[in-house]
């Protein structure tokens, strides 16, 4: 495992294997760093650092530095400087202000003030301790203030000048007071500034149901609406416990194969589309998407004190093609005789012929055996006749 560290020289030697400068959160691959530029070309004077967590800002290079992915800078800071790992540089970065929707000539570009040095990373080191306990006590004093809200985390300018603590909220909070108090206990300049659940997941970390570490932490960046009608889609239940993410809401990923989802069932009857035969009516049960298939179970015609059973057994299963000509003679008042009317076939398969003589089939052939107990023989009685007749006397 590959880690970043800084050395003596106030330069980060960044991460050896992924490319990136480091192992960190919201990581981009500099795909133009190999790339020669013409002569007298002018780099982009714009370079993207990264705070904590998924916290990311542009910074206008005007001194020139000579700036890699990777290395720990101070910026402008509000007040004072902040000190930030530098993600991206170069001509990548005009894609991603781009993306962003900032122009680069824009006013709210703060400045890059130089590399860090050794005295800034250690006050950087510093207060970074300081955040764990800093949480700690703040949500005691909300919670004595009788605030409805929650303190999800703290982040300390570089300088230690300034904390921002990050909270959810239900309501609107009135924490003007929590403010004063918090100013009395740590003698900083207070920000507060509330995040959505989901921000707060990204924020906090952790590990999916996938295995997989969450994608709010790790290279999402912008948070679209998910519903319930994606998992419809998709043919999932509609099961809260399953669907919904470590933040209580759906999950992202719901939205990640939805299009090609939507894609594939364009010509795809809807479902709960019945179908009619001169057999009877026929109701649509499961659907195949990918591979264009329909299960439909067949309901026959029922006299008057009939009663059918349903069964997945009974299901028969056709091309959504089948289904497509079936609903086309519907709509013309014909019938086909049964659903397996016009249907290839269906190939027997063989089962295996052989024995089992050593028990290889059975599922509970690895579980361990109950030993039986043997039972204990009882002590003999002190007072037993002997085979002469006389009894023992006790010593």
């Amino acid at each position: 495992m590959t880690t970043e560290t800084i050395n003596t020289n106030n330069k980060s030697t960044g991460c050896t294997s992924c490319g990136t400068g480091s192992c960190n959160k919201l990581n981009v691959y500099d795909w133009l760093s190999d790339m020669e530029f013409p002569p007298g070309h002018i780099p982009f004077n714009i370079i993207e650092v990264q705070f904590k967590g998924t916290r990311k800002e542009y910074f206008r290079n005007t001194d020139g530095y000579i700036l890699k992915a990777g290395d720990v800078v101070a910026v402008e800071g509000n007040p004072g400087h902040d000190i930030g790992t530098v993600t991206m540089t170069g001509e990548l970065v005009k894609l991603q202000l781009k993306k962003r929707g900032f122009e680069s000539g824009a006013a709210e570009i703060k400045q890059l003030y130089r590399p860090a040095k050794q005295g800034d990373i250690e006050k950087w080191e510093q207060v970074k301790q300081l955040e764990h306990e800093s949480m700690h006590r703040a949500r005691k004093i909300a919670l004595h203030l009788g605030l409805k809200m929650k303190l999800s985390d703290v982040e300390y300018q570089g300088d230690g000048k300034k904390a921002t603590f990050f909270y959810t909220a239900e309501e609107r909070v009135d924490f003007r007071e929590l403010i004063k108090k918090l100013h009395e206990e740590f003698k900083v300049r207070i920000d507060m500034r509330q995040i959505g659940i989901r921000q707060e997941a990204g924020r906090l970390g952790g590990i999916g149901s996938c295995g997989r570490e969450l994608c709010c932490s790790s290279w999402m960046t912008s948070f679209k609406t998910v519903g319930t009608a994606a998992a419809r889609y998709q043919n999932l239940s509609i099961n809260p416990v399953k669907l919904a993410g470590q933040c209580g809401k759906l999950k992202c990923c719901l939205n990640f194969e939805l299009d090609s989802y939507m894609d594939a069932i364009k010509d795809i009857p809807e479902q709960g589309t019945a179908i009619f035969t001169e057999a009877g009516k026929a109701l649509h049960r499961k659907t195949d998407i990918f591979k264009r298939i329909m299960w439909y179970e067949l309901i026959p015609n029922l006299k008057d004190g009939e009663y059918y059973q349903p069964s997945a057994d009974k299901w028969v299963m056709m091309p959504v093609d089948r289904v497509k000509e079936i609903i086309a003679l519907n709509k013309t008042n014909q019938k086909p005789a049964d659903l397996k009317t016009g249907l290839p076939a269906e190939e027997e398969v063989e089962e295996p012929d052989y024995a089992d003589m050593v028990g290889q089939d059975s599922l509970t052939r690895m579980d361990k055996k109950k030993k039986k107990k043997k039972k204990k023989k009882k002590p003999s009685q002190p007072n037993q006749q002997t085979n002469n007749g006389q009894q023992k006397k006790p010593s």
